[in-house]
Order: structure tokens, then sequence, then C-alpha cells
């Protein structure tokens, strides 16, 4: 069965879909079967995999609608080595269509259901705010991987983001757990950004990855060329933090409980 990893931060700008696109290639890389799910309307994990979401028929709203399977939308990420169900701006919409349905904070998790046992890992792209996609996503995924920066207001939204899973966990999904924080776009030369770092290792502890993700232009060309970081140059700093970051998250799934 898979785990189901939803990665999110309702702060924009923070490495989601970076880490999303390149997580996913890394752990393909791996061996392991891997299926991204693009919930942002921004549709920006389905371009960085190769996919145009101007050219797309069918995408995660039709799936979340109910008009059709996970299985019929899903398609090849042939660069990343991964599947992916798409998105594009048509996704805007679902918000309010999925108001009148019932069960909707329920419509991702029962969708991927029936496909889930394809896969070692499922990684949900979350949109950087705290809606029903958001939800969708929180309600589906076994686990929390927190992407973000290490500067000053980073530490504010992450105690909004905190209260969010408790309230899911409440209400929707009692098992909800926050995998990890992952530290993205680090300078080491930042004072500022060693002082966080600090802060979150100390109230987080060992669910902070050891692996942080460094600022490299090649992860920020990468999406422009529609492949990942790994495709695009796999020599890069930004490539290998990915693959570290892979490789740390198999060896904790290998650990005992």
């Amino acid at each position: 069965m898979a785990k189901i990893l939803a990665i999110t931060n309702q702060k924009g700008g923070v490495g989601k879909t970076t880490t999303g696109v390149n997580l996913a290639a890394s752990l393909a890389t791996a061996c392991q079967r891997v299926l991204l799910v693009d919930l942002d309307p921004q549709g920006n994990a389905t371009m960085g995999s190769g996919v145009d979401k101007r050219a797309l028929s069918t995408t995660v709203y039709q799936v979340l609608l109910g008009a059709k399977a996970a299985a019929d939308v899903r398609t090849h990420a042939a660069e990343g080595g991964y599947h992916l169900i798409p998105a594009n701006r048509e996704l805007a919409g679902a918000e309010v269509e999925m108001v009148e349905l019932d069960r909707r904070e329920m419509r991702l998790k029962e969708a991927l259901a029936a496909i889930e046992g394809d896969y070692d890992y499922v990684l949900i792209d979350c949109p950087p705010a705290l809606n029903l996609l958001t939800v969708n996503g929180l309600t589906a995924a076994h686990a929390v991987m927190i992407p973000m920066q290490c500067e000053y207001y980073a530490l504010e939204g992450l105690s909004d983001l905190v209260q969010t899973i408790k309230r899911v966990r409440v209400h929707l999904n009692p098992a909800l757990q926050i995998e990890g924080l992952l530290r993205t776009m680090y300078d080491p030369r930042n004072t500022l950004a060693q002082q966080v770092s600090a802060q979150l290792l100390a109230h987080f502890g060992d669910k902070v990855y050891r692996t942080v993700i460094p600022r490299n232009v090649r992860l920020a060309e990468a999406p422009s060329y529609g492949v990942p970081a790994l495709k695009f140059d796999k020599h890069s700093k930004g490539a290998q933090a990915y693959l570290a970051l892979a490789g740390e998250m198999l060896n904790r799934a290998a650990q005992p409980a």
C-alpha cells in the first residue's frame, strides 16, 4: 500500500512544487513506484513534469467532481519516471462546485483508494492556501511534508498550518501526522537562515529532515524545460539534495516503528 504524502504550506514560493516534482523523480530513480497529484490550479507540477496543461481535456478537476476515475486521468511523466494526475486552471472552479457535493472533503481520498495499491509513494502538491483543495489533500494523506524557507515569517505561517493539521486530524483524518519539515532555498551564509533553522530543530527535533535543499539555479531553470532537475543537470547541488532527501525518506521508512 502506498505512503501518501501531502506537500503543503499556505505560504507561496517556498518550493512545494519543486519538491513534489524532484522528490517524485528521485524516488522513481530509487526504483519506487510514484504518483504525483497536482492539486494546484496553477498546474506548475504538471508543466514541470513535461505535460502541457493547456492541451489537457481531463485533469484532477474531473476526478474531484466524480466525472472521471483517477486511473483514467493519470498519465506517464516520461522524463521523471513517475505517473502524474495533472491540473490546470479549470481546477480553480472546483472549490465552488464541490461545496454542494456530499463528502466534499473526502473526494480525493476516495478517488485515490482505487489506485493507491499501484504505488509505493503518492505525493500531493497542494495549493498555497488553506482551502478546500488543501483540505482534500490533507484528508487523503497519511502524513504531511512541509517545505519552508528559513526566514522571519516562516515560523508564524508554520504555526497556522500546524493548527490546520490538528483540526483535520480531529474532524476528518485521525491518523494524519507531520512526516517532516524540509528546509528549502537554504543559504548557509545567511545568519537569519541559521537562526530559524536552529529554532526549527529546537521545536521539532527529528521531524526536521537532515537533508537541506540549497538555493540552486539549476533547480529554478529545470521547470522551464519541463523536466526535473535530475534530468536537467543530475550533478547540480539541487538535484543531489533531492536524491539525498529520497534516500533519507527511504531509510526512515525502513526503520522499525
